[in-house]
């Protein structure tokens, strides 16, 4: 027992001696035992790589490519400039009238498209081209002027349709797609991150609530999609800050919320009915409370009455300062804006305004807010 003992420990010791010498002198003759094979190894680098890629192959086949034109005299400078920077894009080919190319998104079986109101407004004629390679023109639904949305409608076979997200789950940080048609070069997808959220009074629209991206964002890609890392769509990317022209990692998409509202409206009604009262505002600040001897609070100050409006019929003046609306408070112009559009065209509501030391309550029935001219487009 002891001598078998004895061999056994004599044995190991030599055995590893060994190992250590070869490790040391010539490790390569080592490689072969402790590695896979090299077929081994390439069947395990042939899994998923990280990355977008099934997102992508979800959401990209529902993006089109959208070209509309219209007679006329070529697009002037400032016009270029102006499409440029809402992620539009002149067609230099086409000198005898404006032509725009921009990007769409398929949001139903039946066919509706959305997209951004700058793409298609006073278009004659509107091409969609679908990732597929098929061509068809399309059906202007309706447009909102006031959050920049269109609506159009092809006509085709076996369309892909996008599924809608839920932007209203989303954090800044999460991972986003940008899809779209930038420079018309074809159909292109770009990564980033949500910068932030709820992001207003940029001018580019009456009602303002968007996502900011640092997904690239360029000429083109207006009215494309900005979705999640499910394919789902997020928003409707409608412009981008720029000096340059080109992408600079600040891009605004309308959450597909807004989107969805804007949409159904158009299909149902071929317009968006919003609530109006006919007054004109400024901000309340220190000095206007001071200049109107008014007792510190907070609200909009009402700073011209529209003729025949609701606003006059009910008694309200200027320098009354609205304090709540339909049981709503309002403290800054958007605020007023947003509450009053969200109340019923025909229906009473009622308006606490403070009024020098008194404070008054006026019923009003609410009017239609008129369609904006395109002169007075905040774009």
């Amino acid at each position: 027992m002891r001598r078998s003992w004895l061999i056994f420990s004599q044995a190991t010791t030599v055995a590893l001696a060994g190992y250590f010498v070869v490790a040391t002198l010539k490790p390569q003759w080592l490689q072969g035992s402790l590695h896979p094979a090299p077929s081994l190894q390439l069947g395990a680098s042939q899994g998923k790589r990280p990355g977008y890629a099934d997102a992508a192959r979800l959401a990209a086949p529902a993006v089109v490519s959208i070209s509309a034109s219209k007679p006329g005299q070529p697009m002037s400078e400032e016009e270029e400039a102006w499409l440029r920077y809402h992620g539009g894009s002149p067609d230099d080919d086409e000198r005898d009238g404006p032509r725009g190319t921009g990007s769409g998104v398929i949001v139903s079986p039946e066919g509706y498209v959305l997209t951004n109101n700058h793409v298609v407004e006073n278009a004659t004629e509107i091409l969609i081209q679908l990732s597929d390679g098929r061509e068809t023109t399309a059906e202007l639904i309706g447009t909102d002027p006031d959050t920049d949305l269109a609506v159009l409608r092809i006509r085709l076979p076996n369309l892909p349709v996008m599924r809608l997200g839920e932007a209203d789950t989303l954090q800044v940080g999460d991972a986003v797609l940008a899809i779209g048609n930038p420079f018309n070069v074809g159909q292109t997808v770009t990564s980033g991150i949500v910068s932030a959220l709820g992001r207003k009074q940029l001018g580019l629209s009456t009602f303002e609530n968007f996502i900011q991206t640092d997904a690239a964002i360029n000429p083109g890609n207006s009215g494309g999609a900005l979705v999640d890392t499910q394919g789902q769509l997020l928003g409707i990317n409608t412009a981008i800050y720029s000096r340059s022209g080109g992408s600079m990692g600040i891009g605004f998409a309308i959450p597909v919320s807004l989107a969805r509202e804007v949409m159904e409206a158009l299909i149902k009604q071929g317009q968006v009915s919003r609530g109006w009262v006919g007054v004109q505002t400024r901000e309340l600040t220190p000095e206007v409370l001071e200049a109107f001897h008014l007792p510190q609070l907070r609200g909009v100050m009402v700073s011209g009455v529209i003729l025949k409006g609701p606003a006059e019929a009910a008694g309200i003046k200027p320098g009354d300062v609205v304090i709540n609306v339909a049981g709503k408070a309002v403290q800054s112009p958007a605020e007023l804006l947003t509450a009053v559009a969200a109340l019923t065209p025909g229906s009473q509501a009622k308006l606490e305004v403070q009024r020098g030391p008194e404070r008054k309550s006026f019923v009003l029935k609410i009017g239609l807010r008129p369609r904006p001219k395109a002169e007075d487009n905040p774009n």
